[in-house]
């Protein structure tokens, strides 16, 4: 088994309302963009080795182009990929976006999420990002090449791309099928497939063999969407949802302030579940894996969560209050030539600040 290793940070917005409300409402057209780009930016702290964003129109006519994906390196990712954004964006539903840091491991922009698989079939187009590190990855590896894959990288998120791919496939051709027998032909198969795919069951028979911590987020090209928690719950998910939109991020305090919340107002997505948003918009928390012991990231919790958030907050002041006795008896109770100073936002440089870092 490997060691846990990779932090970072996911965003997801879903729309709710046709284009022209939010127009109306907001007066831009960029309202989902927005959002993201805040989201992101306030979880820049979770990756500074680069970014991603990919997002799906689901109106697009046949011919032309319905997904639209964005990534770069560096600190400035963030800037970069969102200057990139053509006025195509504007008329997608549905939004991505993924901060990479990898503590270990291979670094270059081909590892940059989000990962997109191509198909001729909307519905066999899948965009996948996460908060992952898989310890078992080479047991993964093995049974695909047994099922007649070959796979052209060797990380965990291509992977996990080609396997859920691969099940997605699956979970189409069983709906085409399906289709058939109903009498149904031609595009009427085509809606009848986009109108019935069931993430639920590509997730469990995909994720079933891994064992690792993780928030694996992903969409299709006919508007299906999705974020899953490990059961142990090591990496953290939180969601809310209004009459306006869906969105799902790392971090709690994010949602928050991105979108004006009270803490009540954001969930929490339990182990071992995910939160399933389907094409026209209505949405479910699922059971893919039964919940395992709770195994939350201590680094996580102590280092990389913003501290505006409850709960975070609670935790690092009982932490200080277990850590002062032991502190205490290591420097004899020499206060008077004992230095206490904060820990630096490594995030940034010495030159430079961010007021959304924690």
């Amino acid at each position: 088994m490997e060691q846990l290793k990779h932090e970072c940070g996911v965003a997801l917005v879903r729309l709710l309302k046709p284009q022209s409300y939010y127009e109306q409402k907001y007066g831009t057209q960029s309202y989902a963009l927005n959002k993201l780009y805040l989201m992101m930016e306030k979880q820049h702290n979770r990756g500074q080795e680069g970014a991603g964003i990919a997002c799906v129109d689901m109106n697009a006519p046949v011919g032309s182009e319905y997904m639209f994906r964005e990534k770069a390196l560096g600190k400035d990712a963030i800037t970069e990929i969102f200057d990139l954004v053509t006025p195509e964006w504007t008329s997608a539903q549905l939004f991505m976006g993924h901060l990479r840091y990898s503590t270990t491991g291979k670094s270059g922009l081909q590892y940059v999420h989000p990962f997109l698989r191509r198909n001729n079939w909307r519905a066999k187009n899948l965009c996948l990002c996460g908060n992952f590190n898989m310890t078992n990855i080479e047991e993964i590896f093995e049974k695909i090449v047994k099922q007649g894959q070959s796979p052209r990288i060797y990380s965990d998120s291509y992977i996990t791309l080609e396997l859920m791919g691969h099940r997605l496939d699956r979970e189409v051709e069983r709906l085409f099928v399906e289709a058939k027998q109903k009498g149904l032909e031609g595009t009427n198969i085509t809606h009848y497939i986009e109108d019935n795919v069931q993430m639920a069951n590509v997730l469990r028979t995909t994720m079933v063999d891994y064992d690792g911590g993780y928030v694996m987020c992903g969409m299709t090209g006919s508007g299906e969407m999705f974020a899953m928690r490990d059961p142990w719950g090591i990496r953290p998910a939180f969601w809310h949802q209004d009459d306006e939109v869906i969105a799902v991020a790392s971090e709690r305090a994010v949602l928050q302030t991105t979108f004006d919340l009270a803490c009540e107002d954001v969930q929490e997505l339990p182990a071992g579940k995910a939160l399933i948003i389907h094409k026209d918009g209505s949405s479910a928390v699922e059971t893919i894996l039964e919940a395992k012991q709770q195994s939350r990231c201590s680094f996580e919790r102590i280092y990389f969560s913003r501290g505006s958030d409850r709960d975070i907050y609670h935790e690092r002041k009982q932490l200080g209050q277990q850590l002062t006795a032991p502190i205490l008896k290591a420097i004899d109770g020499d206060t008077e030539h004992t230095v206490f100073s904060f820990i630096p936002n490594t995030a940034e440089g010495p030159a430079k600040s961010r007021t959304s870092c924690a």
